[in-house]
């Protein structure tokens, strides 16, 4: 192994590396995974679940892509919800909690069934950097492999520092150390580091807890699942989740230990995530409100561990420990261990090219936290992208990047390049401008043809989409070209009071009507033989029915897509020089020079650059 020249290395097994390693090996690079513990492979380091707002769309893409987190997902998953069903399909956002020790499991069964992939387990110390290109790796022990390729995926390792109350110790996890030396050989190098914060709540005893005091938070009553393949199957059973309150005498109590708390004394300067506030933060900025939600998540099938979700803290543990046995349902709660707030070393992105590589060491990607995001399922969307771009590097081939109007990860990814975070970023549906293109339910027919032209999403992948868009094709064109009389339609029509017809019409445009859903056309006897006699399935039922009730929106949305793609045609050249061009604004000169964007479109979505700046750059390149 020592004496091998890998083609790419991955530093770190949580999502982002687990991703990134299976996405190289299973494209052909010979591959190297090294992590400071192999028994914790893509450990669920905060809450056991997938998915959720705008993230269980990044699982779909994941998984259309080819990548792994969407079959981990449905293979170890204890309960499945689609989210946010009572809005439009662009908002329908799938949701599964998992069994923990089962999901590192099957990630790390999977990940030692896939070719080309070697382990390898210790901290990596520092970078082999030569000529401005990356040349290998070396370990604590000093051990150096080389490689043409590395993918730096450190989640809060790198020089970690944990906080509980007064107390703080090094480390990069509960009971792991930190990853120490990397972040100073890259600031030699020139990046630019800074310091984000993220936390934990407690886990507990779910012996102790009383259910009958909380809110019952079942799964679908049929659940669906995240990977569109065939290899996974929904749930037949599942296990629910269960909702509690604070309380003003909880939050009170919390108050009393602000004073030691690491939050508020100063021992904690760096930024945490604003959209999963710890709960001492949310009673400090919520001040009006006299009670917030508290979820609690059973952490697997057979575990008593239960994941407090909403109670994140890094107050003394004495102080957690009395507040939570206050709020009901945890009148006599046992603490597995307190929660804590983690402070650790990250890189602001614009270092970054859209295809995750530095801009000042070739051949260097980074994934995950190291950029500055929060969450499993953005860092395992960069892991897969660093991953595919790394094996291209090494190949000499072009560059994956996806666009905007592509895929949410496009949109994760283009956000972090070229506006930056200095706070942990966390991916929403408002953040996509096209997210009505952008459906969890559509993912495979946006991304499985670009997977498959660059070698990773397979041939059986791309045959089931295939088959799925022709069979919801035929369907819309069914309703388009099908007529039902109005003796046949009223009776439903009026049922949904909506506007009865004097004559017959196309199934279309019934359907179009917002008040009419499938269930009304399954009543429709020649709706019902159309199903069964080509025996759709559930995904492409559900694909026709977006298709037919949201066609216009959807028309829309891909003509304003277009118009976007023509500025995303104009390349910028690489070695542009700004200060050639006068009329620039003195703010849109820098922020393009530091940037570097590729395009118009990028250069126009950079905080900083005007209109004008864009028009004037337009003006100089004839265009």
């Amino acid at each position: 192994m020592f004496n091998e020249v890998y083609d790419v290395i991955v530093v770190g097994a949580g999502h982002a590396g687990s991703e990134a390693a299976a996405a190289a090996a299973n494209m052909g690079s010979k591959t190297l995974l090294v992590t400071m513990s192999l028994q914790n492979i893509a450990q669920m380091s905060c809450n056991p679940a997938m998915g959720g707002i705008a993230k269980g769309q990044i699982v779909r893409e994941i998984d259309a892509l080819g990548g792994y987190s969407g079959i981990v997902t449905d293979k170890t998953a204890i309960q499945f919800r689609m989210l946010n069903k009572s809005k439009g399909p662009a908002m329908w956002s799938p949701r599964a909690q998992s069994d923990r020790m089962r999901f590192a499991e099957e990630w790390r069964l999977m990940l030692e069934a896939t070719p080309n992939l070697d382990f390898y387990q210790e901290m990596v110390s520092g970078l082999l950097i030569e000529e401005g290109k990356i040349a290998g790796i070396r370990t604590s022990l000093g051990v150096i492999i080389k490689t043409k390729s590395v993918v730096l995926t450190n989640g809060t390792f790198l020089n970690g520092l944990i906080h509980i109350g007064e107390k703080q110790f090094g480390g990069g996890r509960a009971g792991e150390s930190a990853a120490y030396g990397i972040t100073e050989d890259l600031v030699r190098a020139g990046f630019e580091a800074g310091r984000m914060k993220t936390g934990t709540p407690p886990r507990v005893d779910g012996r102790s807890l009383d259910y009958s005091k909380m809110i019952e938070q079942p799964g679908d009553d049929n659940p669906g699942k995240f990977s569109y393949s065939d290899i996974t199957q929904p749930l037949k059973v599942q296990r629910s989740c269960w909702m509690t309150y604070t309380s003003e005498e909880v939050h009170n109590l919390l108050r009393e230990g602000f004073d030691r708390s690491p939050m508020f004394n100063g021992r904690i300067k760096s930024l945490g995530p604003r959209y999963c506030p710890s709960i001492e933060d949310k009673i400090n900025r919520f001040a009006d409100k006299d009670r917030h939600q508290i979820y609690v998540e059973p952490e697997g099938w057979n575990t008593v561990e239960v994941y407090v979700n909403g109670f994140s803290t890094s107050l003394p543990e004495d102080v957690q420990f009395k507040a939570l046995r206050s709020v009901a349902g945890f009148e006599n709660v046992k603490f597995f261990r307190p929660g804590y707030a983690i402070e650790y070393d990250y890189f602001p992105p614009t270092q970054l090219k859209h295809t995750l590589e530095t801009k000042l060491v070739e051949g260097l990607f980074f994934a995950g936290q190291i950029n500055g995001t929060t969450g499993y399922e953005e860092a395992a969307a960069q892991g897969l992208m660093a991953g595919i771009n790394a094996h291209l590097k090494v190949q000499e081939k072009g560059p994956f990047v996806l666009k905007r109007n592509e895929a949410y990860i496009g949109v994760l990814i283009d956000d972090l390049i070229t506006k930056g975070t200095e706070e942990p970023y966390r991916m929403f549906t408002s953040r996509a401008e096209y997210r009505t293109l952008l459906r969890q339910d559509n993912a495979d027919f946006r991304l499985t043809p670009l997977s498959y032209e660059i070698g990773l999403a397979k041939e059986d992948r791309m045959r089931r989409m295939e088959k799925k868009r022709e069979e919801s094709e035929a369907f819309v064109n069914f309703f388009k070209e099908t007529s039902v009389t109005s003796a046949e339609a009223n009776p439903v029509l009026e049922a949904k009071d909506t506007a009865t017809i004097s004559q017959s019409e196309k199934m279309f445009k019934i359907f179009s009507r917002p008040q009419i859903e499938l269930d009304d056309m399954l009543k429709f006897e020649k709706v019902r033989e159309y199903v069964e006699e080509h025996d759709l399935d559930s995904e492409v039922v559900e694909q026709a029915e977006v298709q037919v009730k949201y066609s216009g929106y959807i028309e829309k949305e891909k003509n304003n897509a277009d118009k976007l793609n023509r500025l995303e045609d104009v390349r910028i050249p690489e070695n542009f020089d700004y200060d050639r061009v006068k009329s620039l604004s003195y703010e849109g000169r820098e922020k393009m020079k530091k940037i570097r964007p590729v395009t118009i479109s990028q250069a126009s979505r950079i905080s900083g650059v005007s209109p004008s700046d864009v028009s004037i750059l337009l003006i100089h390149m004839g265009r």
